[in-house]
């Protein structure tokens, strides 16, 4: 139903060595064909292939070798029961800092007055029990464009910060499984769950995302996972491990949780790949925030709900009342429709590499 937007040639050659990398035709450790070489049989130029060999690094698919090439870092499933020892000595790696660069004021204000001019009394109706249509709608597009999420804006529920959802989906979920996170994770993620009655079970990370041995001996069947930027490790997944979660959760007929709450502000040349856009067997509920890219007093969070997940949802939780007043929704909803949200994550970016540059 949902086709992604027309890509430019380095993102298709990009997703076409990706497929060939998973799927076996470039093995773990093979070298990628020469630069020269692809761009001549490809149809493209030398820089459109760079281009992509650049994001298959940034991914962690493969690695440059100084005048050697490309070779590939992808470990197909045979390959994920790494030995104990070696991932014990997988160092973490140091805590990356999250950026803190507010919102311009002077923007918000303009989008209040706007949507205060142009809503009026309908502002004081009360919000859907999922969130507002154009607040919904909104998202949907955005993660289209930002994320190469393609949803309908039937899938999303607005609620009022992380916090709040996760109560939301430990009910829809079930109380009685056990679920998965991260050691070290956000300390309020346990709390929440922990205040449910749920029983959490803390696995170690490694360099690349969860240990495999933490994952097999588990008795988990949901996995509560930040794949970018995790906190407070700061750890991001690598590619294998992404799409070790996903074949966890088919195996276990379970869940995974991602909580993309920074991927905003990565600066990979392509938007980090998601653990629901990769994943085939709608088993990822997708989580984000806009408190943490526009203000801390904007507690809107939402949820993308597969589609498997939407008629078990509103039977049991269809019933409860969304949490974010209607004003402050509408006021995202124009931030995101008019282009600020998307102006202001640029500008950050753009700010970050700057620093990294200096």
């Amino acid at each position: 139903m949902y086709s992604s937007p027309k890509e430019f040639a380095y993102l298709l050659l990009y997703h076409r060595l990706r497929d060939a990398i998973r799927q076996g035709a470039y093995p773990y450790g093979s070298r990628l064909p020469a630069k020269r070489a692809l761009a001549e049989q490809s149809g493209v130029s030398v820089i459109t292939v760079e281009h992509a060999y650049a994001i298959l690094c940034e991914e962690g698919y493969v690695e440059a070798r100084p005048r050697s090439g490309y070779f590939v870092l992808y470990r197909p499933e045979e390959y994920w029961q790494a030995a104990p020892a070696e991932e014990e000595l997988s160092p973490l790696p140091a805590p990356r800092p999250l950026l803190q660069d507010a919102f311009p004021f002077s923007v918000l204000a303009k989008a209040m007055r706007r949507v205060l001019s142009t809503m009026g009394e309908q502002l004081l109706q009360k919000s859907p029990n999922w969130g507002c249509p154009v607040l919904r709608s909104a998202i949907a597009a955005y993660l289209a464009r930002s994320r190469s999420i393609f949803v309908r804006a039937a899938q999303i529920v607005i609620g009022s910060g992380a916090e709040y959802l996760y109560s939301l989906i430990a009910q829809l979920l079930s109380r009685e499984r056990i679920y998965g996170l991260e050691s070290p994770s956000y300390e309020k993620i346990r709390r929440v769950y922990a205040a449910l009655g749920v029983t959490c079970d803390p696995l170690k990370l490694g360099g690349d995302g969860i240990r495999s041995t933490e994952l097999a001996r588990t008795h988990a069947s949901v996995l509560h996972v930040t794949p970018f930027c995790s906190f407070p490790s700061g750890v991001t997944a690598s590619a294998s491990k992404r799409w070790q979660y996903l074949h966890w959760a088919e195996a276990r007929e379970g869940f995974l949780i991602e909580d993309d709450f920074s991927s905003e502000f990565s600066l990979s040349s392509k938007s980090e790949d998601t653990l629901f856009s990769l994943a085939q067997q709608q088993r990822v509920i997708y989580l984000n925030t806009f408190s943490k890219t526009i203000a801390p007093s904007l507690r809107i969070g939402y949820m993308v709900l597969p589609e498997n997940l939407l008629l078990p949802f509103q039977q049991r939780l269809g019933f409860y009342s969304c949490t974010v007043p209607t004003f402050e929704q509408y006021v995202l909803a124009d931030l995101l429709n008019s282009g600020d949200f998307e102006r202001h994550i640029n500008r950050i970016r753009r700010k970050k590499r700057q620093q990294k540059e200096e």
